[in-house]
């Protein structure tokens, strides 16, 4: 019985052997040739036999590196197509470890185990995916570059007056790359969709729809408000500005909602943008500046909105009173002060801003729209003085660089306090009453400034006694007499002086 165990026990170790042979042998060539990778073992399409871990890597990086050629297409706004590559893009190895993991196949764990992997490559290769990825920064430097120069604005539908008639421009789409988007949309195809091949890949395009059609601006054809003032008094340079600003504003479209500020409409005050110098108000002061006479322009627009009975939400009045309007019926604009004219389209429809300026030097804005107020509806601005303050005093200002006789005189500017009331009647009716704007207009004196230069100390002091006196009129007569006077004084010496020199010499 014992001899019958042990010749059972050497026979099934004999069976064990036999098995276990190809898995001992393979062992032993490992060891004599090498780390090497076993037979049946891919990365990809590419046999990794009996490669070691850096000619497996450097064969899928060879067949990366044949990748880079590939054309890649992007489909920017309206189809525009932008033809990079996958090496521009960034191509890279994205799982180097599977060298590693194809190496270690066979190689580890028991003998059983190692003898039962290398029995299934025998009967199925083992096949190791080769990830790929792509630079971010690289994909996005090439959409912001080379593909956002297709984007275009939307274009609104836009009226134009021509003859007296209102002519329809369509609007046209607006396209914007969404570059966030895309990254994921090109990432994702290429790392997980793409067959290597050349491609196409639409980007994300934001479309937006342009505001206005031919039908809804064809009704804009009621004045809802129209204004004129005169600048008949103005010099050329100033007709100049006051033209200039209308024809900027000249045109304008709003739609719905949307806010207009004159100061953008009708700036920079340059001469590049059409304007000379010429007197505008500045510190309680009149001074020469590009625009002068600006603020006629919006003053102009101003009370047009108000009658258009549009929303108002910035304004404010000048420093000195003005005499083309009512007082607190003004609005006026400065950069140096940060003031600005502001309304917003508060109907329901596109308006439109015909201006015009004529040889009679009148400046005449309106406002077109669609009118929703009753017919028997009518509105009225009156403007209430509340308080007037009269100059009590007169300036002079000595000036050492003018000539005794110089006199140059700068007006009074009463001051005042005054307010605006708006008044609404239905079918001739008051129905209601309110104050839409309160305006304080600086008091300045009449001021002079004073030529005081002469080698005549006598003429000096007689001069600064006059000016001691505070009254313009004063110093002007003055001024004139001590100014006749020199000019005597100096006719009469230039006659000595000729009459000697025509003296025959003894």
């Amino acid at each position: 019985m014992k001899k019958s165990v042990f010749r059972g026990i050497l026979l099934l170790g004999a069976v064990l052997l036999l098995w276990l042979e190809p898995a001992l042998k393979s062992q032993a060539k490992d060891k004599e040739a090498g780390t090497t990778i076993k037979a049946g073992i891919y990365a990809g399409d590419i046999s990794l036999e009996g490669m070691t871990a850096q000619e497996a890597k450097e064969a899928v990086e060879s067949y990366i590196a044949s990748l880079s050629s590939v054309e890649i297409t992007l489909l920017a706004a309206e189809n525009a197509e932008v033809v990079t590559t996958a090496g521009e893009l960034g191509i890279s190895w994205g799982n180097p470890e599977i060298v590693e993991e194809a190496l270690s196949l066979g190689t580890k764990g028991n003998i059983v185990q190692r003898y039962k992997v290398l029995r299934d490559l025998e009967y199925e290769n083992k096949i190791y995916p080769i990830e790929l990825e792509f630079d971010i920064t690289a994909i996005n430097r090439i959409l912001t570059e080379q593909c956002s120069q297709y984007d275009r604005a939307a274009v609104d539908a836009t009226l134009t007056r021509e003859n007296g008639e209102f002519v329809v421009q369509e609007g046209q789409e607006g396209y914007l790359l969404d570059v966030e988007h895309s990254i994921d949309t090109v990432y994702e195809y290429l790392t997980g969709e793409w067959n290597k091949e050349p491609c196409s890949i639409a980007l994300n395009i934001e479309v937006s729809t342009p505001r206005g059609t031919a039908e809804e601006l064809m009704q804009v054809k009621d004045v809802l408000g129209t204004f004129t003032t005169s600048y008949s008094t103005s010099n050329s340079s100033r007709s100049a500005n006051v033209a200039n600003g209308c024809r900027l504003i000249d045109g304008t479209l709003l739609y719905p909602g949307d806010e207009f500020s004159c100061y953008d409409a009708v700036s920079p005050f340059t001469e590049g943008n059409g304007y000379y110098m010429a007197g505008s108000y500045l510190n309680g002061k009149v001074v020469d500046s590009l625009g002068g006479g600006i603020c006629q322009v919006s003053t102009t627009l101003y009370n047009a909105v108000l009658l258009a009975e549009l929303d108002v939400t910035e304004r404010h009045n000048h420093s000195m009173i003005v005499t083309y309007v009512d007082p607190s019926a003004d609005a006026a604009i400065a950069e140096s002060s940060g003031k600005d004219f502001k309304f917003v389209n508060s109907t329901d429809y596109p308006i439109y801003i015909e201006g015009h300026t004529g040889s009679d030097k009148k400046i005449t804005f309106t406002i077109y729209g669609v009118e929703t107020r009753d017919e028997g509806h009518s509105v009225q601005y009156v403007s209430e003085v509340l308080e007037t303050i009269n100059p009590q005093t007169e300036v002079l200002y000595p000036d050492a660089t003018l000539p005794i006789g110089v006199v140059n005189i700068t007006g009074a500017h009463i001051g005042y306090k005054a307010r605006l009331w708006k008044i609404v009647k239905e079918n001739g009716v008051e129905v209601s009453r309110e104050v839409i704007n309160t305006s304080s207009y600086k008091m300045v004196p009449r001021s002079a400034v004073v030529g005081i230069s002469t080698p005549d100390p006598n003429a000096y002091n007689v001069l600064m006694e006059a000016i001691a006196t505070n009254d313009i009129n004063h110093v002007r007569n003055t001024a004139s007499i001590l100014a006749a006077q020199a000019a005597q004084a100096a006719a009469a010496q230039a006659a000595a002086e000729q009459q000697a020199a025509a003296q025959p010499v003894q």
